[in-house]
């Protein structure tokens, strides 16, 4: 049975979004809320918690996972950016994109794409994602919770709840946070290149 907690939107209550980083600390995998609706989370390092994501959502072994980072510094240590990169990301994020770059050595490789060597990454605008994140001193792996054969994450946590509440080790509820997804923008040269269009607008 997994932990269920209800948690502010606007304001996170710490007591809580502590109670859920112990969870993550302790090798755990949760659901939470992001701006792109809820995804799966467990710690970078957490190897066990990655193929338990993969097989919650039936993913092949080198299906990209992303990482959700706290703040652009976090970015740096975990991806390889120039100046040009860091000008972008740093007038995009947080916001609702995810940025393919070349991965830093900090990156085990059974997260990277197996043949560029490239990471996704967010920092999520969401309070509550961005609480969790700045509670820990390396990226959460994370993935959209969309379910085999569905087109879109879950939006509603109580939903959740009663399909994974066995599978999970927490559940963020966090209310309804949309379903339309990110904006992926390739960035493995300095010039950016659209990927897949989502709620974030696209310039060059």
């Amino acid at each position: 049975m997994s932990l269920f907690l209800s948690i502010h939107p606007e304001n996170p209550q710490s007591r809580l979004i502590d109670q859920v980083a112990d969870v993550i600390e302790k090798g755990g995998v949760i659901a939470y809320p992001t701006e792109s609706g809820y995804a799966l989370g467990c710690l970078l390092d957490n190897k066990e918690g990655a193929d338990k994501i993969r097989t919650i959502r039936q993913l092949q072994p080198n299906h990209q996972l992303t990482l959700m980072c706290k703040d652009l510094s976090d970015i740096s240590e975990y991806a390889k950016v120039g100046n040009v990169q860091f000008r972008y990301l740093k007038s995009h994020l947080p916001g609702p994109y995810t940025f393919i770059l070349p991965a830093s050595r900090e990156v085990p490789r059974r997260l990277q794409n197996p043949k560029k060597k490239t990471i996704g990454i967010r920092v999520s605008p969401n309070h509550i994602a961005n609480e969790l994140s700045s509670r820990f001193d390396r990226p959460l792996i994370s993935s959209s919770l969309i379910l085999p054969g569905e087109e879109i994450p879950m939006t509603d946590a109580w939903e959740i709840k009663e399909t994974l509440e066995h599978t999970l080790d927490a559940i963020v509820d966090g209310g309804f946070c949309g379903f339309e997804p990110t904006t992926v923008i390739d960035f493995t040269d300095e010039v950016p290149v659209l990927v897949r269009q989502g709620q974030g607008e696209f310039h060059e």
